[in-house]
């Protein structure tokens, strides 16, 4: 290894901040996810690559070391994983969190009009993540993902399809997400869950990351839209929430049901996979929850 390329490989190893990290990072699979053109630099964007994923898994298992300690406590019997997995929905990291009875209640339109605004830019697109996710899985999760993600694209409808729905709130309130302007909380949130899909190494985290999104997210969603029609905002700006306020509850039950109990049935590493990628998902949204609250003086 010659005088720079020791420079180079020291200078990825480096320590950076969070606020550094996400935003490189955010910025990166940015660009990493667009379609494009061959053309002369695929070299070196080859290169920027994979400065970019050893990053990406320095963060993972820096992640992963955050929620050891509680996975050690996880049963691999599939009986008795299922029911530690479901009661996440009640004790899991952020769940409960005030951040939401205030949405719904008190939040003026500029303050909901901020949370959106983090929370879209740190959006990884369900849909693209379970159709990453889905790759070589097992027939009968890979059908389930297969369902779900047909359901993300509107069973082959374009107004039924979820991302643009969330595009609607995003026009009617008149957001513009960008990195600049997200907290690295939010954007950690996106990092990790695009992190746990694109790589096959942490393929079952995925499948825990997102079956746990749709285990929690129905309180939490069904709340905001509650404060935005107390806002205003028409039905078709509050679409995207009141769809996943009622369908993620059957996801769920589908999911848990179809994709996660198999994978634990033939393969009992799977538990601790699948725990460990659900804590990791938890944990960034509590993160993006009290930094939230910070940000509205909510203590």
């Amino acid at each position: 290894m010659n005088a720079p390329d020791r420079h180079a490989l020291s200078a990825m190893q480096a320590p950076l901040s969070p606020d550094v990290r996400h935003r490189r990072l955010a910025e990166g699979n940015r660009r990493r996810l667009l379609p494009g053109f061959p053309g002369g630099q695929w070299q070196s964007d080859l290169d920027d690559e994979f400065t970019l994923r050893l990053e990406e898994g320095r963060l993972v298992e820096d992640e992963r070391r955050t929620v050891a300690e509680q996975v050690l406590q996880v049963p691999h019997e599939p009986d008795a994983f299922m029911h530690w997995f479901e009661a996440l929905a009640e004790n899991g990291p952020g769940q409960g969190d005030p951040l939401f009875p205030w949405l719904a209640t008190q939040a003026n339109l500029q303050q909901m009009r901020w949370f959106l605004t983090q929370e879209v830019a740190g959006e990884a697109g369900f849909d693209d993540l379970v159709a990453l996710t889905q790759l070589r899985m097992p027939p009968q999760p890979k059908l389930e993902l297969a369902r779900n993600y047909w359901d993300e694209m509107g069973r082959g409808k374009r107004g039924g399809m979820h991302g643009p729905m969330l595009e609607m709130a995003v026009h009617e309130l008149a957001l513009e997400p960008s990195v600049e302007a997200t907290v690295w909380e939010s954007l950690a949130l996106g990092n990790v869950m695009l992190a746990l899909a694109a790589n096959r190494r942490y393929a079952y985290h995925s499948v825990g990351a997102l079956g746990v999104i749709e285990l929690t997210a129905p309180g939490r969603v069904s709340q905001i839209n509650v404060g935005l029609e107390r806002l205003g905002i028409s039905p078709q700006g509050r679409r995207y929430f009141q769809l996943h306020a009622g369908l993620d509850i059957v996801h769920s039950r589908d999911w848990n049901r179809e994709v996660i109990r198999p994978l634990v049935e033939s393969e009992p590493r799977c538990a601790r996979a699948i725990a460990e990628g659900a804590l990791m998902r938890l944990r960034c949204g509590a993160r993006c929850f009290e930094r939230y609250r910070a940000e509205f003086g909510l203590g």
